[in-house]
């Protein structure tokens, strides 16, 4: 990372020196001695987080920079890799299934059932997530074009759903606890997206580590037989 010292005035990151990880170091003080001026200013700013205009959950992931992998500071402080929305997506058929695994090692990636394989994130990539979204739909058939075409709507279309648990792990770590699903139930919310749970404390997930998700039903009395999941982890990631 010590040849990236000089793109820290040009930064797009109020706090890259995050990325850098060099605060204090001595090579960074006889560097910052030789600049100009004006140059100087600017890198110390990127240096220290001071007026971080960024919002939402792209503010989120900024605090998470001193916890990235080496190849991923490099690649957001050079430019090659920024910060995009992102939402990971996973559609799966209930089945009379008392366990529902939303994210499995045998996934394919395929448009309109899940944008991610095995389970993983792709390669060279990192994500904070923010927020999660589950809803419920009732699909014609469970064959794959009509799983494809299903309008999903709350989950308190579906109460034994509704009343389960699940729980989100990265690398056998949770990010959130076995918790109550009936946090998705948004109907009458105001501002808040349909099935959107927002997530107090956001968590960083990298490329290398299994995403699961397990939904939990005590019930399945009243689930229809084409009964639909999907569920979304809505977030920031770096891509190219």
């Amino acid at each position: 990372m010590l040849g990236n010292l000089g793109a820290l005035a040009n930064s797009e990151y109020a706090n890259a020196g995050d990325l850098i990880g060099l605060e204090g170091n001595e090579e960074l003080m006889g560097y910052l001695a030789s600049l100009d001026a004006v140059t100087r200013h600017k890198t110390m700013q990127k240096l220290y987080k001071k007026n971080n205009a960024s919002q939402g959950s792209r503010a989120e992931f900024e605090k998470f920079f001193s916890e990235l992998p080496a190849n991923i500071k490099e690649g957001l402080l050079n430019g090659k890799l920024r910060l995009a929305d992102t939402m990971i997506y996973s559609i799966k058929p209930i089945s009379g299934a008392k366990t529902i695994k939303m994210f499995e090692s045998q996934d394919i990636k395929e448009t309109n059932l899940r944008n991610i394989s095995n389970g993983r994130l792709p390669k060279n990539s990192a994500m904070l997530v923010s927020g999660i979204i589950m809803k419920y739909g009732v699909a014609a058939s469970l064959n794959k074009d009509d799983l494809m075409s299903t309008n999903y709507g709350s989950i308190s279309a579906a109460p034994a759903l509704a009343s389960g648990e699940f729980h989100l792990k990265a690398n056998k770590k949770h990010i959130i606890d076995p918790s109550n699903n009936d946090m998705f139930v948004t109907d009458n919310f105001q501002n808040v997206p349909l099935g959107y749970y927002k997530l107090a404390n956001p968590r960083l997930i990298h490329d290398d580590v299994d995403i699961e998700m397990e939904i939990e039903l005590g019930s399945i009395t009243g689930l229809n037989a084409n009964g639909v999941i999907k569920v979304a982890l809505h977030g920031t990631i770096t891509i190219p």
